[in-house]
């Protein structure tokens, strides 16, 4: 290990870079995983798709979710696989009825009241049903090197609760918007019930290898700033402390994708390890407005990604350059895109390891 600009320490270490990154040490060159990075782009995943016979059938099987959480790394050297999974198991194993429909997104039966909250089944109720996940997380953790880390996920409370009550994706979220304002106890309700299953969901995962977890809070840009406190602030900071508590020394990411500059309340609030910024963040801006322990993470629009070429060169050397001289992980601002080539995606990775060398940090 060797010492930076200002004293920020160096890592040049055969240990997981990336978890070292999380640690609050900066790594050379930056480690690099990126969203959706096991999906639709890669043709070997298509194939263990199709194999499966469906989305749910391939998050539920061991040996296949595994293969296609390893794809990617092994395809691209990749710093840290990221279970295959899907935000919206938990709500299932709630008792919620979810389905995929073909080029249409989830489907789930609507929880609008507390009457329904009430009839959802106890958080205990993940420990049984999202076993299978967590023995795919066994499988890939012990088929990957030292080296290589495993990103375990879930989705926010928020985030799941959106689905949850809009019954699937949503373009203006009126339904769970207003739901939250007009009874805030009633929609709290169902807030702490997600809260409670992701706090032993994650658990679970870390008991079963993940080495980190990444919350995801897609949506939490539409909400209004004076609700971000009470729906996605608080949620996560109980979601860290539970982890402090029974899973201790594992990083967490915290993702909450839309907010701006409230990234820093955020981080603040909940005492993550590390912050996931989306590209409608300025990267620059947000390495000098952090704590200087907080790890960045991101934020390559994925649209370079797709484009490739001297422009996917230079963005992903200005990511690199905006946050030298503090710990960060290269990522995407969102994820992968379904139409992005996968020659793409290694030359990115090749630029990232390349560039930080020659340029120097």
């Amino acid at each position: 290990m060797d010492m930076g600009d200002g004293g920020q320490r160096v890592a040049q270490s055969t240990e997981s870079p990336l978890l070292r990154a999380l640690t609050g040490v900066r790594v050379d060159p930056p480690p690099i995983w990126l969203m959706r990075q096991a999906g639709r782009y890669l043709p070997e995943y298509r194939k263990v798709r199709a194999a499966a016979g469906g989305f749910l059938e391939l998050c539920f099987d061991p040996g296949l979710a595994a293969e296609v959480t390893l794809q990617p790394v092994r395809r691209f050297d990749l710093d840290a696989a990221i279970l295959f999974a899907d935000i919206l198991l938990v709500p299932l194993a709630l008792g919620v009825d979810l389905r995929f429909e073909t080029g249409e997104g989830p489907r789930l039966e609507p929880v609008r009241s507390a009457h329904d909250v009430a009839r959802l089944k106890p958080a205990e109720a993940v420990d049984e049903a999202l076993a299978p996940v967590c023995r795919t997380v066994a499988a890939v953790r012990a088929a990957l090197p030292a080296e290589k880390a495993l990103i375990g996920f879930a989705g926010a409370p928020w985030t799941v609760a959106t689905y949850t009550v809009e019954g699937g994706s949503s373009r203006d979220f009126a339904t769970v918007r207003r739901w939250a304002m007009a009874d805030p106890a009633g929609f709290g309700s169902l807030i702490d019930r997600i809260t409670e299953a992701t706090i032993r969901y994650l658990v679970a995962q870390v008991a079963a290898g993940a080495d980190a977890v990444q919350l995801f809070d897609s949506w939490a840009g539409a909400l209004p700033a004076e609700l971000l406190e009470p729906l996605v602030f608080a949620p996560a900071r109980r979601i860290v402390d539970a982890l402090r508590q029974q899973a201790p020394g594992t990083p967490v990411i915290g993702f909450p994708r839309g907010i701006g500059p409230a990234v820093c309340a955020y981080v603040r609030a909940t005492g993550v390890d590390a912050i996931g910024l989306d590209s409608g963040v300025d990267l620059a801006w947000a390495a000098e407005a952090l704590p200087p322990e907080v790890t960045v993470q991101g934020n390559l629009d994925p649209l370079w990604l797709e484009l490739g070429g001297d422009a996917l060169r230079r963005e992903a050397a200005r990511v690199v350059a905006a946050a030298r001289g503090r710990p960060h992980i290269f990522n995407l601002g969102h994820g992968i895109g379904k139409e992005t080539p996968a020659e793409h995606v290694a030359a990115l990775v090749a630029e990232v390891r390349r560039g930080t060398r020659e340029t120097g940090s």
